[in-house]
């Protein structure tokens, strides 16, 4: 659980915006997302292969130019 305290003479905004900071290193909106439906191991399978596929070409598409 992500909390935050507020400092002496800190405002709301500021105390909002560390919070956020906060929940975004720790990866819980990522997290919440990627488990909103079910995915079946074979469609995480798929999907995480044509992640890396396009990450091998984008990678080759980069080197290319240097």
């Amino acid at each position: 659980m992500t909390a935050v305290v507020l400092r002496p003479n800190e405002s709301q905004d500021q105390l909002l915006k560390r919070f956020r900071k906060k929940v975004v290193k720790s990866g819980v909106l990522s997290t919440v997302r990627r488990k909103r439906w079910f995915i079946s191991k074979s469609e995480l399978r798929r999907v995480e292969k044509k992640k890396a596929i396009r990450r091998i070409k984008r990678r080759q598409f980069t080197h290319v130019g240097e």
